[in-house]
């Protein structure tokens, strides 16, 4: 949408406190084109600036909702109420995909009368919200949970920046898509008829050009802390396969135990062949695993990359699949690497067997960068890594996503309430925080052949979290053998390198 036509006379401020509908209705804009970037806009009039500081001139379409993480705002979660805790966060999860969905399937109807967005999306989904937050505070005894604000969402436009994040783009100045050479760019494809078929896919899916970046156009970027006098220079590699087998399923037995379609999108699995929504400490110990070494029955699992134009996979109407949004032909890698590297000040100690690491954020696009992880670039150029973008490969280049985990551990918990602050990442000399003490680092690097065309290939997500590249995330529960650690340990802290 453009900007709001000027009137010749002077426009009317609106009150401080105004409703997305009426500011809507007021402005006369064209549907949701005339609501700021965050649902309510409380501050200012037209022309002026609405509360996350942009000019209300400057009007986009609303594209999604932006609900605060609950589960981020959890300090302790009791042993007897974590069932009770994981249910009512799965359920906050499925309240705002089930509202995005209702958003989405009438958003011309909202367009034409921006009354619906409060009414039919944000008004009954701030009830259902504020009666499980509710539960959440009686189960684990904070009461101040239900007084943080974190039962409303808001509606934002799809390049809007999250709150409290300036943006950021790691490839500098250079963010556009670079000319190739050959009478036009990588985005535009060859004049085929493909490019326009990704280019829909991408826009039903929420992605845009904007989205994509030619590698090339990158700045190399990485850098790692030098070595001291007694690092632990030594590697671990496990060799698990790159999940030839399909095993996939769109739960996360670390956020969601117990809950069928916990994540909302699929999951690729190497490593433990028993991981579901359903499976236990016992359960796993005693799974398969596709790792070559028996000893390792961890379990590995990201979100899978699809390709959107070439029909969709077999999940189509399926939970995870078609039913959350996330459409288009599953890719499995052509490599996928798990290696566990040490730490460049000093040794490393083992990990405590069923340690959960999440690293990464399934939702970096509404909560912002602070959790944020992704890595994406092209084989040839992995000194230039993405966090924000999708890179676009030359020809003969794939395209790599990188998962760097935390190498930090508190020495006692082997999870935590928010399924965080158990592990730390190291600063940028190596060095753990205070009390927590260096573990082997889980370094994963998935490979992927996909086209190289803007908008041909993403990554699935949260439907809310329209496929952005810097929701990717990965997650990993240690059931290496005590044997099969300490070995692994040994080969990092005496400098070799073992599989």
């Amino acid at each position: 949408m453009g900007r709001i036509a000027r009137s010749p006379r002077k426009r009317p401020t609106l009150p401080r406190r105004m409703t997305l509908a009426a500011a809507a209705l007021i402005l006369g804009g064209g549907g949701l084109a005339a609501v700021n970037f965050y649902a309510s806009a409380s501050e200012g009039g037209a022309g002026g600036r609405g509360p996350s500081g942009h000019d209300m001139s400057q009007m986009r379409m609303l594209s999604t909702i932006d609900c605060p993480d609950v589960g981020n705002s959890l300090s302790t979660v009791p042993d007897a109420a974590k069932p009770r805790v994981d249910r009512q966060l799965a359920d906050l999860d499925t309240q705002i995909t089930d509202a995005y969905t209702e958003f989405a399937d009438n958003k011309d109807r909202i367009q034409r009368d921006p009354g619906l967005a409060d009414r039919m999306v944000l008004a009954p989904l701030k009830a259902k919200r504020t009666d499980s937050i509710g539960q959440i505070a009686d189960a684990t005894g904070q009461p101040d949970l239900t007084g943080k604000g974190l039962a409303a969402c808001s509606m934002r436009a799809a390049d809007a920046p999250a709150p409290g994040d300036q943006g950021s783009d790691p490839s500098g100045d250079r963010t556009g898509v670079q000319d190739d050479g050959q009478g036009g760019d990588q985005a535009s494809g060859q004049g085929d008829g493909q490019a326009v078929a990704a280019a829909s896919a991408a826009s039903a899916s929420g992605l845009s050009r904007r989205d994509f970046v030619d590698i090339r156009s990158v700045r190399p970027n990485v850098a790692a802390p030098a070595p001291r006098r007694g690092a632990s220079t030594g590697t671990f590699t496990s060799d698990c396969g790159r999940n030839q087998n399909g095993k996939r399923n769109p739960d996360n037995v670390i956020v969601a135990p117990g809950v069928s379609n916990g994540a909302h999108h699929m999951h690729d699995y190497v490593g433990n062949q028993a991981t579901d929504a359903f499976s236990s400490d016992g359960d796993l110990a005693r799974g398969g695993t596709s790792c070559r070494n028996q000893g390792d029955r961890s379990t590995y699992y990201w979100p899978v990359v699809r390709v959107l134009d070439q029909g969709n996979d077999v999940d189509a109407k399926a939970d995870g699949g078609g039913k959350d949004k996330n459409l288009g032909k599953i890719r499995t890698p052509v490599q996928a690497t798990i290696t566990f590297v040490g730490s460049p000040v000093g040794k490393v100690t083992a990990m405590p067997k069923f340690l959960r690491i999440i690293t990464g954020d399934a939702k970096a696009f509404t909560n912002g960068n602070a959790n944020a992880n992704a890595s994406w670039s092209c084989t040839g150029f992995e000194n230039r890594q993405l966090k924000d973008k999708y890179p676009l490969c030359p020809q003969g280049s794939n395209v790599v996503r990188t998962f760097k985990f935390q190498s930090c551990w508190d020495g006692k918990n082997t999870d935590s309430a928010n399924h965080r602050t158990h592990v730390a990442f190291a600063d940028k000399r190596g060095a753990c925080p205070a009390g927590f003490k260096a573990i082997p680092q889980l370094v994963q690097r998935i490979v992927y052949d996909v086209p190289a065309k803007a908008g041909a290939f993403a990554v699935d997500s949260f439907p809310e979290q329209l496929h952005k590249p810097v929701t990717d995330h990965g997650d990993f529960i240690d059931v290496f053998s005590d044997q099969l650690m300490g070995k692994a340990v040994n080969c990092i802290n005496t400098g070799r390198s073992c599989a």
